[in-house]
């Protein structure tokens, strides 16, 4: 059963958006990006007739290419939701996985290719969106990833409404592009009027996009009030967090004749206040739970709450009060710099792993790592 278990954590690891050192998870990004695009360059090829006549079966075999992948992608990340929802079990994991966004649009961008009388073509484009979503939370890119937003969305609801109404209006929407007029007009709140759909699913959808439309246009101004907001709650840093204190990290190397070796950590009786706090393992960092088993040459990062005044460290801990503007916020969407990672989470006695939609709550301990020097919260931009 372990190995089946490290098994599936490994392909958790690499279906998931990885770190810049997991070298096969990077390339399964590339892969999976890849794919998309060349599943929208097949859709909006094959909306042109002469292109359609010409090169329909390549195309047909690429679209099917893809939706393969797409299919399999969403097959594996069923199989290891357990790992992105840490605490749930493999069947509840999946079920939230499947009706989260990320979810809807993975079955969205394969679906209308099993069901195409049921499901419109063209939502693979929001698929993007999970690509982007790192960029889309970084600070420095927000009024770039807005204009990716909207662009993303026209594409979409091109192609979602060339599906829907090409069939009852093939001198209006001719192809992907004649949608794009619509599309700019709608999502733009523009509506010039001289393209609009006349069946109910693309009415339907066509409301969805005016709606859609109006939070766009709103976006460059949220982002530039952020910014205010980011300086208020800068002042009530202090305020807001509760007491800080540091800990103490060493490095210990494993050899073959330790009593460590072969253990799970669990096991291993470290008194109250010491952790394992990540495993450096043939070049990779590992991050560890209670049957991680310990190895020949496994080099333990292990930290201990600080005893006196000592020096400042790079790691710190901080436990939630109830005014911090982190309570109830997902890890994914909190407003940190890109050089402070959270290690570790300490609820309750029970230490999680974080993930993006790890959700902190009030009394929660937060492990941070940072390249600022720091002796209070104060150099940390929450």
């Amino acid at each position: 059963m372990d190995h089946i278990l490290r098994r599936r954590r490994r392909i958790f690891e690499i279906v998931e958006i990885g770190s810049t050192g997991d070298w096969l998870s990077r390339l399964y990004d590339l892969v999976y990006t890849l794919t998309i695009l060349l599943n929208l360059t097949a859709t909006i090829l094959g909306t042109f007739n002469a292109i359609e006549a010409r090169h329909g079966a390549f195309l047909d075999v690429l679209d099917l290419v893809t939706v393969v992948f797409f299919t399999a992608d969403f097959a594996l990340r069923i199989y290891t939701a357990d790992f992105r929802y840490p605490g749930k079990t493999l069947p509840r994991a999946a079920a939230r996985y499947m009706v989260s966004f990320s979810g809807i649009i993975d079955i969205l961008s394969f679906l209308p290719f099993y069901l195409p009388w049921f499901f419109p073509s063209g939502a693979v484009a929001f698929r993007m969106l999970n690509v982007i979503t790192s960029v889309l939370s970084s600070k420095r890119r927000q009024l770039m990833s807005s204009v990716c937003i909207i662009l993303v969305l026209m594409l979409a609801s091109s192609l979602c409404m060339y599906s829907l109404e090409n069939a009852a209006q093939p001198d209006v929407f001719k192809n992907a592009f004649s949608g794009i007029w619509w599309a700019a007009s709608t999502l733009l709140t523009v509506g010039y009027g001289d393209i609009y759909p006349i069946t109910t699913a693309g009415r339907i959808l066509g409301i969805i996009i005016t709606f859609l439309g109006v939070g766009m246009v709103a976006i460059p101004t949220g982002i530039i009030s952020a910014g205010f907001i980011e300086q208020d709650t800068r002042l009530k840093r202090m305020t807001e967090q509760a007491s800080e204190f540091d800990m103490h990290f060493i490095k210990v190397q494993l050899h073959k004749n330790d009593g460590w070796i072969g253990r799970e950590i669990k096991d291993l009786g470290l008194p109250g206040g010491v952790i394992v706090a990540a495993i450096q393992r043939e070049g990779r960092v590992i991050v560890p739970k209670g049957d991680t088993k310990l190895k020949d040459g496994d080099v333990l990062v292990i930290g201990a709450e600080h005893f006196k005044d000592d020096w400042h460290i790079d790691l710190k801990e901080v436990v939630l009060h109830r005014q911090s503007p982190w309570n109830g916020t997902a890890i994914r969407d909190l407003d940190i710099s890109r050089q402070t990672i959270i290690v570790m989470i300490r609820r309750r006695g029970t230490m999680l792993v974080p993930n993006g939609d790890l959700v902190l709550r009030e009394g929660d301990e937060v492990l941070l790592y940072t390249k600022s020097h720091i002796t209070d919260a104060i150099d940390i931009q929450i």
